[in-house]
């Protein structure tokens, strides 16, 4: 995997995709941070490759969740702590994508006490 900026993709952009389609992957930087991701796609695979994008990063999001639960001695997740959780970020994405302000994307404790 490669990296590359905002504006090296802009200025060889012909060149970056040839490089993607021909299987190379890239990590997009914005000021030094990772801001994207660019890997080749078949067109009948890209739902497949989004959902198993999709449930790496909740797999993430639980994990840490259940971290921080332990760490602060809260118990064990339960599935309504989960789908609580997978609501609220999505609720907050929403609002972001519609020009809304955004509320602090930090984890929330799955105590049922509302802290992040």
């Amino acid at each position: 995997m490669d990296y590359v900026t905002v504006r090296e993709l802009r200025d060889k952009s012909g060149e970056v995709w040839q490089r993607v389609e021909s299987g190379e992957e890239f990590v997009v930087t914005r000021n030094g941070l990772p801001c994207a991701l660019l890997l080749h796609a078949e067109p009948g695979e890209v739902e497949d490759l989004l959902r198993a994008h999709r449930a790496a990063r909740l797999g993430a999001v639980v994990k840490r969740l259940q971290q921080q639960a332990r760490e602060r001695s809260v118990g064990p997740l339960t599935e309504e702590d989960i789908q609580a959780e997978i609501d609220a970020v999505r609720k907050e994405h929403a609002g972001s994508l519609s020009g809304g302000s955004t509320a602090s994307t930090a984890p929330r404790v799955a105590d049922g006490s509302g802290r992040r």
